[in-house]
């Protein structure tokens, strides 16, 4: 449904910090699925952990962080050109929750849904998932501003 390339339009995020490869579902106002493909070639196993690499958790709330924000600029149906005068912040995350390890090779699913929306503010459920197995989960708040 969104590629790389439509997801670089939204996002200001670029390689190596960009953590949504493909969207592959939306609901404007309601849900998003997206995923990230994790890669052993990826920077971040030289030092987590060598021999033994396992993706940060904090690398997975901020893949979360950035579906959210697809999914609150794609609602708010602005134009390419809006968009780019937008910048998600990252306000808060709660009752974040690590269960899996997730590791080079999986295909990293982010499920995103709405709980509440006042004007620029959103309140989000991320919840990240390996072969159908949650991995973690979190509440996230963000709102979009001018930059």
């Amino acid at each position: 449904m969104m590629d790389v390339i439509e997801i670089q339009q939204i996002l200001p995020h670029r390689y190596p910090f960009l953590l949504v490869d493909r969207v592959t579902d939306i609901v404007n106002d309601e849900m998003l699925i997206a995923y990230k493909n994790v890669s052993i070639s990826e920077n971040i196993f030289q030092g987590h952990f060598p021999g033994h690499p396992i993706y940060p958790g904090v690398m997975i709330l901020e893949g979360m962080a950035q579906a959210g924000g697809l999914l609150a600029f794609k609602s708010m149906d602005m134009s390419p050109e809006d968009a780019a005068k937008k910048v998600v912040y990252f306000m808060s995350i709660d009752k974040a929750k690590f269960r899996s390890p997730v590791k080079p090779g999986d295909k990293l699913e982010y499920r995103i849904s709405v709980i509440k929306n006042k004007g620029p503010i959103w309140v989000l459920k991320g919840e990240a998932y390996v072969d159908d197995k949650i991995v973690s989960e979190a509440e996230l708040k963000a709102m979009i501003v001018d930059k």
